[in-house]
């Protein structure tokens, strides 16, 4: 693989702008929404693809439980919904798979592999889909976010500048 500087930049990025407004939520019900990882996925899924997207996913992940305003279930979450967000807008190049990716990554996949990391490494009882609502939830709001942040881009031209300038090495 060849290592593409700009898109290690633009990731560094997207980590800096995940882990400082980490602690923005939006109250939904008895849970709250932490939108900032799953919109920052959804970008990094669009603008850099599959390796990128994850590696960018761990790092806010890591810094933020080394921080104290993370907790161990944001690795399963976070990363998967970044991967299957990329993957599926990498071999379909439309923009509603990659939310498509996200939300499912994150909130039904990421939400089942919570299940072992909470009972085996955290010591937490918890049922398999304990954490599949909350994580829908929140996926769902940042995912939206996104969306209306991406098609601004779209309408714009940025967005196949931002493309064309992060294709080049």
């Amino acid at each position: 693989m060849k290592i593409n500087i700009k898109k290690i930049v633009v990731g560094g990025m997207l980590v800096a702008v995940a882990v400082s407004l980490s602690s923005f939520s939006i109250p939904i019900g008895a849970s709250k929404c932490f939108p900032i990882q799953h919109m920052v996925n959804v970008i990094a899924a669009v603008f850099l693809g599959p390796v990128y997207g994850v590696s960018m996913a761990f790092c806010t992940s890591l810094i933020r439980n080394l921080m104290g305003t993370g907790s161990l279930l944001a690795f399963p979450g976070s990363m998967v919904g970044a991967w299957l967000g990329a993957m599926m807008f990498k071999y379909t190049n439309k923009l509603a798979m990659a939310y498509i990716g996200e939300v499912f990554g994150t909130g039904i996949l990421g939400g089942m592999l919570c299940y072992p990391v909470a009972a085996f490494i955290m010591g937490k009882e918890a049922a398999v889909f304990a954490y599949v609502l909350p994580f829908l939830m929140s996926t769902l709001c940042g995912t939206m976010i996104a969306a209306v942040l991406v098609g601004a881009l779209y309408k714009s031209g940025a967005f196949a500048y931002l493309n064309h300038m992060l294709a080049e090495n």
